[in-house]
């Protein structure tokens, strides 16, 4: 879902020291790891990851270190984190899918998103677009809704697999149109592409992150972003709701989470410091240069309310998709 900067709580005003934690001393005086729960190698959230990561240096006095724990979409290193020890030197940056759309997707989760952890802060997002092969005959939005209706189950969409973004961004514009994709899933999204510049499928709900090359270099043509705003990365791209279609908005989106347990000085201090980040010039640039929208920042409290509100949201699109996983 895409974040509204309507809904920007003021962030706490920073503190006049930094907390002394439990263990004696003041935070931090070692380095603090960053649990990513994906491969590395350059994935969005991998990259978006360690630009924040980057940034905690510049204003601390220890190493930042990304860790990747990749597995069960999320579920892996989302879990270590959550074992960890509430002290701030083990954070855990985090998505829609392992938080939201995982509770509803796998029978057993290892964690709570909810209780497991501390809300630190919601940090921003990546939007879908709907990109279909230049040959299919829809050229707009209206077109390819017509067409979908006109011809139930005749469109395949790729993504990159059950559950996924792409996956439930199709299911949205299903429900919201009244009309019947076919769901072919990949394991990687190039493969979904490749399929996608050939014609064996007409259309991709992709982010935007890996959209965007495709459609600035005219190999795929881009009908909605599905955001309640133009993204800069295709600023000439309109949203759903521009066109009409209102409540299509939908992405992923990324917060940083800490153990439960974690002490309130310290939770306000690193909110603190990642409202600085959000706001400096340089890594606004660098962050929305790697694709994230930058409709994040706040309080705890708004990540807080605001993934009580996307976990069952989130729980219906897997309902209508049928999708479920061990």
């Amino acid at each position: 879902m895409a974040l509204s900067r309507r809904a920007l709580l003021v962030a706490p005003p920073a503190l006049a020291a930094t907390p002394a934690l439990a263990q004696g001393g003041a935070w931090p005086s070692r380095p603090i790891r960053i649990i990513v729960p994906a491969p590395g190698g350059g994935g969005t959230a991998d990259t978006l990851a360690r630009i924040f990561a980057n940034e905690m240096e510049k204003r601390l006095t220890q190493p930042v270190v990304i860790e990747n724990r990749g597995g069960a979409a999320g579920n892996v290193g989302a879990n270590l984190a959550a074992r960890a020890a509430p002290d701030g030197y083990t954070l855990l940056w985090t998505w829609a899918g392992t938080m939201a759309t995982n509770p509803a997707l796998y029978r057993d989760m290892p964690f709570n998103p909810q209780t497991d952890f501390t809300p630190v802060i919601l940090l921003g997002s990546v939007p879908n677009i709907l990109i279909v092969n230049n040959d299919f005959p829809a050229r707009s939005l209206a077109e390819f809704r017509d067409y979908a209706r006109a011809n139930p189950g005749a469109i395949n969409h790729g993504t990159t697999g059950n559950g996924s973004s792409m996956h439930l961004a199709a299911e949205l514009f299903a429900s919201r149109t009244d009309t019947r994709l076919t769901h072919v899933p990949y394991t990687a999204p190039a493969a979904a592409v490749t399929d996608l510049l050939s014609g064996r499928i007409q259309s991709m709900f992709n982010l935007v992150t890996g959209a965007q090359p495709l459609v600035t270099s005219g190999r795929v043509r881009a009908l909605a972003v599905l955001s309640e705003t133009r993204v800069p990365q295709l600023p000439d791209v309109p949203t759903a709701t521009e066109l009409g279609m209102p409540g299509l908005a939908f992405g992923t989106w990324f917060c940083l989470m800490l153990p439960r347990g974690a002490e309130p000085a310290l939770v306000a201090r690193l909110n603190t410091l990642a409202n600085e980040i959000l706001a400096d010039a340089g890594a606004r640039q660098r962050l929305e240069a790697a694709g994230m929208a930058l409709d994040g920042g706040g309080t705890p409290e708004r990540l807080r309310d605001y993934l009580a509100a996307e976990i069952p949201r989130h729980a219906e699109l897997v309902r209508l998709s049928g999708a479920q996983l061990n």
